[in-house]
């Protein structure tokens, strides 16, 4: 016994591990980093929304939207048309990656795409709405040209039917586009029809006009509606051939008097308006 008393004591030491302490990764900063940058985007959408006209946030989701090619012959410039001039089609038909729907690269023949049959082909009736969409950006791009342009598209509405594309030119309240009463055209008038005639001819389809006009008061004794629409579209029809479209494309002309109105109330100057139908080729 006395000889154990000289023996060191034994001591135990116990190390208490807590699973899960200590250094987690980083995977909660990509999370927090995901999660920032969708608010971003959240908050960005709605000043968007709150800070754009309509007809801007019309030309913001068409630039997004897959189905509305917004340069189909690229230059390599950043204008609406890509560096290239609206007559890129006869001078540089073959230039860029996809060329045009007209004269189409050998890329686009390897898909069957010639631009030249469109009778028997059943992705006709696409390759038309393509082609009429297609016009149609190409117009609306012309905005951003001159504020004459600018100016002259705040009187134009667009859109897409089976008949073919169909281009609205109504008045504004501080702007007709023809005198009061009459089938005089006002100013603007030379500039729309100057535009809308390079832009048409781009292509070779056939074009319909109609002439719109607001009621007028029932007490008049010989209401001039069909008169004077009918003189507002044949009037519309000359303009446009003055600026260089052929004779041969009118298909038809027609005052429709105020029986088709823009707006509920039949007086209202924006029942005031010239349709042009750039006619489907496949119907």
């Amino acid at each position: 016994m006395a000889g154990q008393g000289n023996v060191a004591p034994i001591i135990i030491k116990r190390k208490k591990i807590i699973a899960g302490g200590g250094h987690h990764g980083g995977a909660w900063k990509v999370a927090y980093a995901d999660f920032v940058t969708a608010m971003m985007a959240f908050f960005m959408l709605m000043w968007l929304l709150n800070a754009t006209t309509e007809k801007q946030r019309k030309g913001i989701a068409d630039y997004f939207s897959p189905s509305i090619p917004i340069n189909r012959i690229s230059g390599g410039g950043d204008g609406a048309f890509g560096g290239n001039s609206v007559f890129s089609e006869e001078t540089q038909s073959q230039n860029g990656t996809g060329a045009s729907s007209a004269n189409p690269t050998e890329g686009r023949q390897a898909r069957g795409q010639t631009g030249t049959d469109q009778g028997e082909d059943s992705n006709s009736n696409d390759t038309s709405a393509e082609t009429l969409r297609d016009i149609e950006a190409q117009l609306m791009g012309k905005g951003g040209e001159s504020p004459t342009m600018e100016r002259a598209l705040q009187h134009v509405v667009t859109r897409v039917t089976d008949e073919g594309l169909i281009v609205e030119i109504f008045d504004l309240p501080d702007e007709p586009l023809f005198a009061e009463g009459t089938d005089q055209p006002m100013p603007i008038m030379q500039d729309i029809t100057a535009m809308l005639s390079e832009v048409f001819g781009l292509v070779t389809n056939g074009i319909a006009v109609q002439g719109h006009v607001r009621s007028y008061p029932i007490t008049l004794r010989n209401s001039p509606v069909w008169d004077l629409s009918t003189g507002r579209a044949q009037r519309m029809r000359a303009l446009l051939q003055q600026a260089g479209l052929p004779a041969g494309r009118f298909q038809r002309v027609a005052g429709m008097a105020d029986r088709q109105l823009a707006v509920r109330n039949p007086m209202a100057g924006r029942n005031n308006r010239i349709e042009l139908i750039l006619l489907r080729t496949d119907l």
